[in-house]
């Protein structure tokens, strides 16, 4: 090996000797045979450096996990012989290997385990046990290879293909009927002989019968003699927190309900005699954390028997399993109580589940009961900040209390299904209590009152926000008060949201006056105003898009809700046609756009196009964007109409995606008819969504209607306007950067074509404009778009393949582009925006010098590369 690279593998080593060392094992990975000289020298024990002995056994691992398909038997059998060879010599080592060692060792095991177990190594357990027998150096080792293997098997972590998947299967059934009951025998003879005189061992072998027993037959491990010893084990203090551990996994097994019942009682009964419920006697709060979460696992346990035998039928020991729970709850309510959080959300579990229980049962007992009120206040108690909680400075202890502190939360939320009025007029004690003296009281304890009010609003039932829509809320005698009440009213629908399915239609019921559309002409002054009842219409819609109803029942509810509006719309834009008087014509338009606004607010309640055509809502928004679209022909009070009809589009395109494409046509005519900057303004981004969502499926859209935007633009730039009229310039201004953005969004979004097929008379023409944007217009935010899209241009068009006479337009009018602007006088450098447009620039010349490929030729520093460039260049060059 070599000697000199292996200096690299030395933590203290200087960076070229590890870059050395890197290498080294890179070349040992790729060579047909160099892990021989790895395993070799891991049999001869040639090395005592351990990082050189580490780095061998990363070359084996590399070969056995990634190479050991094409190793002849003969070299397969020398892996399996060095590996035991290594085993053996550590059994007279005078020292163990180091930990990192052993775990890499038992690493490169597990692959040849799973590798060669099912066809050349069948005998992997008993040769590794004949070798290690009951040495406590070996016992090490074997255990340790035992983790992973489960690891390699079983560990969900580690993602594996569906093949390896189906291997380690096969590997587990042949385990489990071949050599599972030899190693469950060597497991207790280890804790049996170790477990008072080498605590490092047992805890590790009860590791290993944790991880074991979750996929292997639980009678070999549930039965009295491997119980008995775990409970011994509980009373040994160096023990008792793994035995902990491996007594939770025992209990986790899944087995049959009545069989669990019975376990876990047994387990309970000796705990309980040993003196382990008394919580109060034990100051370790470590064991306690372990204890808390074995107590958890058994009455969850209890709970998943009680609720099969509910199931099936079986109410006798149903009723038995329940009062196996109810047995548990004190010293459930202890742990849960207990002043170190670890030991209190361990606990956490079982008491919610406890508390389903409880929702289910028709009536509750007085100690039920009882066992709710505790629970609150132990909920209460324990949301409060300690005194050590470092609010200036927050670190991991501050949130991991924040965490617990939302485990908690859901506790309360499940006290307010089991028993609302307990948990209110508990939470109205504290909060009327503590807040009359807040002045003298603790931070803390004013904090958690009115945290507690805050989460009582979110957990309390849905039926407690019935003043909503009475004379308390939505038809109060104040406006201001109804206006605030329709915003908290959406605000409340949204955070309940599948709570309010029992409510669904006797709300829409109550709300359905407050939905109608106001014209001019009646009269009548609305409850609501206009903007109040957006709040209203995107409530309705929540509540129907996430109610349980079929498809075909919110299709309906929302036709219902959407259908009243389509016919007043229809009605209103008549009487618009025929109106003579510009101010009722005004009154008629807004109505018309209130109409646009509120449908287009009930899609809010949709998230894409798949949530509307799984409520089969899809035809009824096609309906009316049909009703609305007529709209845009109407010649009196464009800007208003169109301002609404493309709102609702912009919402369409996300809702109905190419559902709404066979409308966009006739839409953009009519809406680049008679145009103002303002109307252009808003015109483009949707265009600019369209390009962006639809891209390549739009192509022939847009190059219909690239030119009829672009005369539209430069028609209303070319207005003379008067020199001082500021509103003027700021609108061309703004006009001006839209349209950059749109050539923008059509090259940034693979469209060029777009602009190479309007001729190359028009082509030049927008190149031209786009130089001037660029050098000409004191915008740094026109100039930086201006540069994104030359730089964009060049790299598409800037080859031998690009559109004729554009590599001139590059030199003539692109480069000295990148230079002028920064000198002119009006690109103030001291300008964050400029900034970003002079870095648009470099970028720019940066993509021109990448696409001279006779200069990069130029560059090579070798001379025959460039001599062979130059006879190709000039073949091409000639006609």
């Amino acid at each position: 090996m070599d000697e000199q690279a292996l200096l690299g593998l030395n933590p203290n080593a200087d960076s070229d000797f590890r870059q050395r060392a890197l290498a080294y094992f890179e070349q040992l990975k790729i060579s047909p045979d160099a892990w021989q000289v790895c395993a070799e020298a891991l049999a001869q024990r040639t090395y005592s450096d351990d990082h050189v002995k580490f780095f061998c056994f990363q070359v084996l691992e590399h070969q056995v996990k990634y190479k050991y398909s094409e190793l002849t038997t003969v070299q397969q059998q020398l892996i399996r012989e060095t590996l035991i060879s290594w085993l053996q010599a550590q059994m007279l080592n005078p020292q163990p290997e180091k930990t990192f060692i052993r775990n890499k060792a038992a690493q490169v095991f597990a692959l040849l385990f799973v590798t060669e177990y099912l066809t050349k190594w069948p005998k992997f357990f008993f040769d590794i046990l004949s070798v290690v027998d009951l040495n406590p150096r070996g016992v090490d080792l074997y255990l340790r290879i035992l983790m992973a293997i489960d690891s390699e098997l079983v560990d969900r972590d580690v993602v594996h293909t569906s093949e390896e998947a189906r291997r380690n299967t096969l590997i587990k059934d042949t385990m489990r009927e071949q050599c599972i009951p030899n190693l469950v025998e060597s497991w207790y003879q280890i804790l049996q002989n170790y477990q008072f005189t080498n605590s490092e061992v047992t805890c590790q072998c009860l590791e290993v019968v944790g991880a074991y027993v979750s996929w292997i037959d639980l009678s070999l491990i549930a039965n009295d003699r491997f119980i008995n010893m775990l409970l011994g084990h509980m009373s040994i203090e160096v023990l008792r927190e793994e035995a902990c551990d491996c007594l939770f996994e025992v209990v986790n097994k899944g087995m049959d309900p009545v069989d669990k019942m019975k376990l876990v009682e047994s387990l309970c009964q000796v705990l309980q005699s040993a003196g382990f419920f008394s919580i109060d006697q034990e100051e370790d709060v470590d064991f306690l954390a372990r204890f808390s979460k074995l107590v958890n696992g058994m009455g969850q346990s209890l709970i998943v028997s009680w609720s099969k035998l509910i199931k099936n039928g079986d109410i006798k020991n149903a009723q038995e399993a329940l009062q196996a729970i109810e047995t548990k709850v004190a010293l459930m309510l202890q742990l849960l109580i207990h002043e170190d959080d670890d030991i209190s959300s361990n606990i956490i579990g079982f008491c919610y589940d406890y508390l389903h229980i409880l929702k289910q049962l028709t009536v509750l007992s007085d100690q039920q009961k009882a066992n709710v009120e505790a629970i609150m206040l132990a909920v209460m108690k324990k949301l409060t900040y300690d005194e050590e909680y470092n609010f200036e400075n927050e670190g991991e202890d501050e949130a991991m209390f924040v965490e617990y502190r939302k485990q908690l939360k859901l506790l309360l939320d499940r006290l307010a299904q089991v028993s609302p009025e307990l948990l209110l007029a508990s939470v109205r004690r504290v909060f009327s209590s503590t807040l009359q003296n807040w002045q003298t009281t603790r931070f803390m304890e004013v904090e958690v009152a009115i945290r507690l009010l805050y989460m009582l609003a979110e957990a309390l039932p849905v039926s407690h926000g019935a003043h909503f829509s009475d004379h308390r809320g939505l038809r109060h005698s104040s406006a201001k008060v109804r206006s605030r009440t329709a915003y908290l009213f959406s605000r409340f629908v949204k955070s309940l949201n599948k709570q309010m399915n029992p409510f669904i239609e006797d709300i829409l019921n109550r709300i359905q006056d407050l939905l109608e559309l106001s014209p001019p002409e009646n009269g009548h002054q609305s409850l609501l105003s206009s903007d109040d009842q957006l709040f209203i219409y995107e409530t309705a819609g929540v509540l129907i898009v996430n109610s349980e109803y079929p498809a075909e029942r919110k299709q309906a509810l929302m036709r219902n809700l959407l259908t009243p509006l389509m016919e007043k719309f229809k009605i209103l834009l008549e009487k618009l046609m025929l109106a003579q008087d510009e101010e009722r014509q005004a009154s008629l338009a807004d109505c018309l756009n209130h109409a646009v606004g509120f449908a287009s607010r009930t899609s809010k309640a949709f998230s894409n196009k798949q949530t509307v055509k799984q409520c089969g809502c899809s035809e009824v928004y096609l309906d009316c964007l049909q009703t609305f679209l007529p709209a845009l022909s109407c010649p009196l009070q464009k800007d208003i109409l169109r301002s609404g009809v493309r709102t609702f589009l912009h919402r369409m395109i996300i809702c109905l995606e190419e559902e709404v494409l066979p409308f966009i046509p006739s839409a953009s005519e009519h809406m680049l008819k008679d145009c103002e900057a303002k109307d252009l303004q808003e015109f483009i981004p949707l265009i600019n969504q369209i390009t962006a969502k639809f891209k390549i499926q739009v192509s022939p859209f847009l190059q219909q209607m690239f030119m009829p935007l672009l005369h539209a633009i430069f028609e209303v730039l070319l207005r003379p306007a008067e020199e001082n009229d500021q509103s003027a310039a700021l609108e061309k201004q703004m006009l001006r950067r839209s349209y950059f953005a749109f050539l923008q969004t059509v090259t940034g979004s693979g469209m060029s074509e777009v602009i190479a097929n309007q001729g190359a008379e028009n082509v030049e023409r927008v190149l031209v404009t786009v130089i001037q944007g660029a050098v000409e217009y004191p915008d740094p935010i026109a100039q930086k778009t201006c540069f994104i899209i030359l730089s964009k241009l060049v790299e598409l068009w800037g080859g031998k393949d690009g559109p004729v006479g554009f590599a001139d337009f590059v030199y003539k009018h692109i480069v000295p582009a990148c230079f002028l602007a920064p000198l002119k006088q009006t690109f103030d450098l001291a300008d964050a925006q400029t900034v970003l447009a002079l870095s648009e620039c470099a970028v720019t010349l940066k993509t021109i010098h990448l696409k001279r490929e006779f200069c990069q030729a130029l560059q090579q520093p070798d001379a025959k590369v460039f001599k062979n460039y130059l006879k190709v260049f000039f073949q091409r060059a000639k006609p």
